[in-house]
C-alpha cells in the first residue's frame, strides 16, 4: 500500500460553468495537481531537479477517467486525496477522491508513465521502467 496524499482546493467562480457548478475539465487539473503534490509529500525533487539528476522529466498521463457523484460550486474547500493503487513495469495507476467536508464528490483514476526525453531526439519522450528510488519513498510508512 502507498502512501496517501491530501491536496486542498478552494473552488473559484471561474471554474464554474454557467449553473454555477465545478465544470467537468477542472476535476482533471485537480487530479493532476495532486498527483505532483503527492509525489513531493513523498520526497520526491520536483521534475525539473530530477531530470538533472536521473534524467526523470515527469509522468505524462496514458490514460485517465473520472465518476461523479455530486457536484461542487464555488467557494467550496476541497480535499483531492491521493495514492498510487497499482505499480506497473514503466508506470502505475494513480487514484484520486474528490471530497467536501468527508462526502466523496468524485473519483478519478489515471495510468501513468515515467519519462524520459528520447536520446535520438530529446524533442520527444519515452517511457522508463519505474525507478525504484520513488517507489521506495511512495511505499515508505510516513510515520
Amino acid at each position: 500500500m502507498t502512501r496517501k496524499s491530501i491536496h486542498r482546493i478552494h473552488v473559484e467562480f471561474g471554474d464554474c460553468d454557467p449553473a454555477q457548478i465545478a465544470f467537468y475539465p477542472n476535476f482533471f487539473r485537480w487530479f493532476d495537481a495532486a498527483s505532483r503534490h503527492y509525489f513531493e509529500n513523498c520526497g520526491v525533487a520536483p521534475w525539473r531537479e530530477y531530470e538533472k539528476t536521473h534524467g526523470i522529466i515527469g509522468t505524462p498521463v496514458v490514460e485517465t477517467g473520472a465518476r461523479y457523484h455530486r457536484p461542487t460550486s464555488y467557494g467550496d474547500d476541497l480535499e483531492v486525496h491521493t495514492w498510487i493503487e497499482e505499480w506497473r513495469e514503466k508506470g502505475f495507476v494513480m487514484k484520486h477522491e474528490l471530497r467536501r467536508d468527508g462526502q466523496l464528490l468524485a473519483e478519478g483514476r489515471d495510468v501513468r508513465v515515467f519519462a524520459t526525453r528520447h536520446p535520438a531526439d530529446p524533442a520527444r519522450i519515452r517511457a522508463v521502467p519505474v525507478p525504484q528510488e520513488i517507489r521506495a519513498l511512495c511505499d515508505s510508512d510516513p510515520g
